[in-house]
C-alpha cells in the first residue's frame, strides 16, 4: 500500500515591505507542526499449511476379531514393531505405507500378518483394529493415528445391515401375539441404528386361501409389522418361496398390506415389472440400488399379469438354468449399476441343511458380479453358507435363519447378519455378527457360540474369507 503526506502551504511576510502607517503590524504567524508519517508495520510472515493425513490403520486378515487397542500400543506397533502381540498371538507386522495394495493382498492371503496401511487401501477383505474404541472406517475425523497424504479424506459414511430369513408365521405367530414385535426386541437397537436395513420377509400376511404347502404355509399377523419398525427396517425382499403359501388372493392382499403400511419390498409384486424392480434408497447423497431373485419354486414366478417374485429357475430346485431369465436379471443388474453408486442382489437359491453352496450358486453370482453387482447376499438353506471373492464382489451364500421356529438341529437355530460400511458408495467393511436363536427369537451369541457359527461359515469359504 502507498501512503500520501499533504503538502502545507505557508504564509510568508514579503521581506523589505512596510506596512502604511495607518495599519497595525500584522501579528506573528503561528509555527506548523511538522507532518510526519508513522513506521509502517510488518505483516506477520504466515504459518506454513500443514499438509494433509489420512487414518493409519492397523489390518487384521478377515478371519479374526478386530482388536482394540490403546493409542500407546497402537503407535508402538507402528514405530518400530516387527511383530505385534493380538489376543496372545504373536502377528508379523507388515509396513503398507509405501505399496497398501501389496500389503493388503498379502494380508489377505496370510492371517498371521497385521499390515499398516493409508485408509484408502482398506476394503471388506480384511478388518481393521479399532484404537482407543474408534473405529477408522466409522469416525476417521476422530481417529487418532494419521499419515501425511496428498489430500485428506471426507467421504459419506453409509452403514448397510442385512439380516436372513424371517418367519413370523406358524409357532412363532402363535407366541407373540401379545407382543408382535418380540423377536426383534434382542437386535432393534443394533439394527435400527444402520442407514439403510433390510432382511427376506419369509412369510404372507394374509391366510386368505388354502395352505399349499401344508405345516409349511406360513402366514403372519400383519401386525408383526410393527417389530420391523421398531428395528428400523427399510425394505424387505419378497423373492422367496413362500409368498405363495395360501394363493394368489392372499399373496395380493400381502402386497397390498405393505403397501398401507408404508414398507418398502422388491423381488415380488402384483406383476413381473413390479417383481424385477429394484429398490432405491439414498443416503446423504450416496444411492444405494437392490435386486432380489427367487430360484426355489413353490411360490409363482411373476408374469406380466400376474403377481409372484422375480423367479430364476435354477439347480437344484427348479430345473435347468434359464439362461434367458438370467440374462433378463443380468441387464437389470447393468442398468441398475449406472443409476446407483452400490448395486446389492440378494438371491433366494441353494439346497437346505448344509453348508456347502452348489456349484451353480457360484456361476450365477459370476454373472452378476459381471454385470455390476458389488455385493451378493444369499439366503434359503437356513444354514450359514460360505463367502467368497469373484472379481471384486463378495459373494454371500447363505446368511441362516433370522427368526424362525425351526428347531431340529442346532444349525437352523444360529445365523449371522451382515453390517456393511460403505465410503461414497464403496465397499468398505463387511462383519458377520453371529446369533444364535431361543424359542423363535435371535439373541448375541456368546463368545463359543460365535466361534462354532463363524467356524461353520468359514469352512466352506474360500479366498479372503476362508478360515485362518
Amino acid at each position: 500500500m502507498r501512503y500520501s503526506v499533504p503538502v502545507l502551504a505557508l504564509a510568508l511576510a514579503v521581506a523589505g515591505c512596510s506596512a502604511p502607517p495607518s495599519e497595525p503590524s500584522p501579528e506573528p504567524t503561528a509555527p506548523v507542526p511538522a507532518t510526519t508519517t508513522a513506521a509502517r508495520t510488518p505483516s506477520p510472515t504466515p504459518s506454513p499449511t500443514p499438509p494433509p493425513t489420512v487414518p493409519l490403520v492397523l489390518a487384521v486378515h478377515h478371519s479374526r476379531t478386530p482388536p482394540d487397542l490403546t493409542r500407546a500400543a497402537a503407535e508402538g506397533i507402528v514405530g518400530s514393531s516387527d511383530v505385534a502381540e493380538v489376543a496372545d498371538e504373536t502377528l508379523a507386522v507388515v509396513d503398507g505405507r509405501e505399496d497398501p495394495g501389496a500389503a493388503i493382498e498379502q494380508l489377505t492371503q496370510d492371517p498371521g500378518v497385521l499390515a499398516i496401511v493409508p485408509v484408502g487401501a482398506v476394503d471388506e477383505r480384511v478388518r481393521v483394529a479399532t484404537v482407543d474404541a474408534v473405529d477408522p472406517l466409522l469416525e476417521p475425523d476422530a481417529y487418532p493415528l494419521t499419515v501425511e497424504a496428498d489430500e485428506a479424506v471426507e467421504p459419506t459414511i453409509t452403514t448397510v445391515t442385512i439380516v436372513g430369513d424371517i418367519m413370523l408365521g406358524r409357532r412363532v405367530g402363535a407366541g407373540i401375539v401379545d407382543d408382535p414385535a418380540a423377536p426383534f426386541r434382542p437386535f432393534a437397537e443394533r439394527l435400527s441404528a444402520a442407514d439403510v436395513t433390510i432382511g427376506n420377509f419369509e412369510s404372507t400376511l394374509s391366510d386368505n386361501g388354502q395352505p399349499i404347502q401344508g405345516g409349511d404355509s406360513f402366514a403372519a399377523d400383519p401386525a408383526v409389522l410393527e417389530g420391523l419398525r421398531l428395528a428400523g427396517f427399510d425394505a424387505v425382499s419378497l423373492a422367496n418361496n413362500h409368498m405363495g403359501d395360501f394363493g394368489d388372493v392372499a399373496m395380493a392382499e400381502s402386497f397390498a398390506i405393505f403397501d398401507d403400511a408404508g414398507i418398502d419390498y422388491f423381488g415380488g409384486g402384483p406383476d413381473l415389472d413390479a417383481a424385477r424392480a429394484p429398490w432405491i434408497v439414498e443416503d446423504d447423497g450416496v444411492s444405494v440400488g437392490f435386486i432380489g431373485t427367487e430360484s426355489i419354486g413353490e411360490a409363482p414366478g411373476a408374469t406380466a399379469d400376474s403377481g409372484g417374485t422375480n423367479r430364476l429357475n435354477m439347480p437344484p430346485r427348479t430345473g435347468p438354468l434359464d439362461e434367458e431369465a438370467l440374462d433378463r436379471i443380468a441387464g437389470d443388474i447393468a442398468a441398475l449399476d449406472e443409476q446407483v453408486d452400490t448395486v446389492i442382489v440378494v438371491p433366494h437359491w441353494g439346497a437346505q441343511y448344509t453348508h456347502a453352496p452348489e456349484p451353480i450358486q457360484h456361476d450365477v453370482a459370476a454373472r452378476f458380479a459381471e454385470a455390476g453387482a458389488d455385493l451378493v447376499i444369499g439366503g434359503h438353506p437356513h444354514w450359514v453358507q460360505g463367502w467368497e471373492v469373484i472379481g471384486e464382489t463378495t459373494v454371500v451364500h447363505s446368511l441362516g435363519n433370522f427368526i424362525f421356529d425351526m428347531d431340529f438341529n442346532r444349525e437352523v437355530q444360529e445365523g449371522v447378519f451382515v453390517e456393511i460400511v460403505l465410503w461414497d458408495g464403496e465397499v468398505k467393511a463387511m462383519a458377520p455378527v453371529p446369533y444364535v436363536i431361543d424359542d423363535h427369537i435371535p439373541r448375541p451369541a456368546e463368545p463359543e457360540e460365535a466361534a462354532k457359527i463363524l467356524a461353520d461359515m468359514r469352512s466352506t469359504s474360500t479366498g479372503p474369507y476362508a478360515a485362518g
